[in-house]
């Protein structure tokens, strides 16, 4: 009797550390998108700073341009190639430090299902389908939308981090871009 009330006991810690471990991943996921997000914007600023800064030594040296005018100790021609370095500078930093740009199709809102095919299907059974018929990768927002449109139901809050969390749990998938997905099946397929 008392090994039973310890199993038990023991059952529900696991059961209560496996859900909230099950949290943490799903919120890891949520930070890093967030993060993904937040470079993209670094890499914008930084490019608006490098185009800010070339927009001022144009207009300086448009200022200075004249006959022999002199600013301090540097000519006309040492401001112009000044500004030529600096521009030059401005662009290499900004190609060097940006990321890779993905195009992160939108999460539809409303939509309406058009059939059932997925409606008593897990996650990685319905992605499945929508893969091998897209021929190709898909990002979880476009995953997300066409289950949507196949009937499919969520329970969570966060249903494209459901969606990422799942297919990363799976060895039939494997993610090729930040949220986006492949069957890894069909690599083997075109190895062969």
């Amino acid at each position: 009797m008392a090994n039973e009330t310890l199993i038990a006991k023991l059952e529900l810690n696991l059961r209560q550390s496996r859900g909230a471990r099950t949290r943490l991943a799903a919120r890891l996921a949520e930070l890093e998108s967030e993060a993904e997000i937040v470079r993209g914007e670094l890499a914008e600023m930084d490019t608006l700073a490098g185009q800010t800064e070339a927009a001022i030594l144009r207009l300086l040296s448009n200022v200075m341009t004249g006959p022999a005018t002199q600013v301090g100790t540097r000519s006309v021609g040492d401001l112009d190639i000044e500004f030529e370095r600096r521009l030059a500078a401005a662009e290499l930093s900004r190609q060097q430090s940006a990321p890779v740009r993905h195009n992160v199709p939108p999460v539809k809102t409303n939509i309406t299902a058009i059939d059932d095919r997925y409606y008593d299907r897990t996650i990685p059974q319905a992605t499945t389908l929508i893969l091998r018929e897209a021929g190709g990768p898909l990002h979880v927002n476009d995953i997300y939308n066409r289950l949507m449109e196949g009937g499919f139901t969520f329970t969570g809050n966060n249903p494209t981090i459901s969606i990422a969390v799942s297919l990363n749990r799976n060895s039939r998938f494997r993610k090729v871009a930040p949220g986006t997905f492949d069957l890894v099946i069909r690599d083997a397929a075109k190895a062969s």
